[in-house]
């Protein structure tokens, strides 16, 4: 009996350590894995754990995409216009405010996992830099749920990038690369730069490439010039698209596109829109809603349902101007409003 008391307190000892520990997520998604569930380990080899000849049901791959609404940190960005969002700014965009927006973005993932599952991957668009992303990933409550990221280094003049967030564990990270629009070549103002990302995901089949294309078009505000620009930043894309889909690859793009879907910067992709037609969309101008985040796939991409909006309460509020719910958003013009986003996350499942 003194040996059963004295390995069962030193059980119960090395278990609380490891439940303290920042191991523990990672050793509880083992646990899960080990045991059939979705969400495998980093620890297990992935061509180990899922062989070819594995005749389970499709797995699936959760996307997500999200335009965060200008996720700025406090400092001075050498060479950037960021000037509005710092603490002396007219703004006001103090470190309180910083991280209560990151801590309200992680609220919202992590309630999606509750409904499903967390996001194995996520696009973010008005990411400012390297900085504002390590400060979410790696210390705001995000943490928790073990994301890594990459980023564009754009020539966007306010600083502006796009990124993508991922799990190691679901989306084994190959390579990837900035794509840059040719605007200032074409006498237009330098945009967002595309974020081609390439990644190893687990099938039912065995492990398969995904490509991941991270998008910012140029916005409307800019008249016939944006126009213009958003036009060439569309063909920029779809020609990358055009190559990727013709040597066989699966392809995923996903962002802002600033254009509805049956605008005319779509005529020439060789990708499928996801858009769920009974979603009212992404964002709201004047009380209409419109889709203007997109997730497009190549043919031989399967889903679950249609790429649909999370509308979690607190993600709203009312417009009592025009009688109509709208998404709850950080600024309204340069005065701090405390809400999210202007635009709602849009949400994918993808079958293997």
């Amino acid at each position: 009996m003194t040996l059963i008391y004295f390995v069962g307190r030193t059980l119960y000892f090395v278990v609380g350590l490891l439940v303290m520990s920042r191991l523990f997520p990672l050793l509880l998604l083992l646990l899960l894995l080990l045991v059939g569930a979705r969400q495998p380990s980093s620890s297990v080899n992935e061509r180990q754990a899922f062989s070819p000849g594995d005749n389970r049901r499709p797995r699936s791959l959760r996307v997500m995409e999200w335009n965060v609404e200008n996720l700025f940190d406090t400092v001075h960005d050498e060479g950037f216009q960021d000037q509005e969002f710092l603490p002396t700014s007219e703004r006001r965009w103090t470190s309180h405010r910083c991280w209560q927006k990151m801590t309200e973005l992680a609220k919202v993932i992590a309630a999606v996992g509750e409904e499903g599952g967390i996001p194995d991957i996520i696009g973010l668009c008005e990411v400012e830099n390297d900085s504002v992303l390590t400060m979410f990933t790696r210390r705001s409550v995000l943490r928790h749920l073990g994301y890594h990221y990459v980023i564009t280094h754009s020539e966007d003049q306010r600083g502006v990038d796009v990124a993508l967030l991922y799990q190691p564990v679901r989306f084994g990270l190959i390579d990837s690369r900035s794509i840059r629009v040719p605007s200032k070549e074409h006498g237009f103002r330098p945009t967002r730069d595309f974020l081609h990302v390439r990644g190893r995901v687990l099938t039912s089949t065995g492990v398969d490439t995904l490509n991941v294309i991270v998008v910012h078009l140029p916005s409307r505000a800019g008249g016939s010039e944006g126009d213009r620009n958003r036009a060439l930043a569309a063909r920029t894309l779809w020609a990358v698209a055009d190559s990727i889909v013709g040597s066989g690859g699966r392809l995923l793009v996903m962002g802002d596109f600033n254009a509805s879907s049956s605008d005319r910067i779509f005529r020439r992709t060789p990708l499928l829109c996801t858009d769920d037609p009974h979603d009212a969309g992404t964002y709201c101008f004047q009380g209409f809603w419109e889709w203007l985040d997109h997730i497009y796939v190549s043919t031989e991409i399967k889903t679950r349902g249609k790429a649909r909006t999370v509308r979690f309460p607190w993600l709203l509020e009312e417009n009592k101007t025009y009688g109509c719910e709208m998404p709850w958003r950080t600024y309204r013009g340069p005065a701090y409003h405390g809400g999210i986003s202007d635009h709602l996350p849009v949400l994918l499942d993808l079958l293997w």
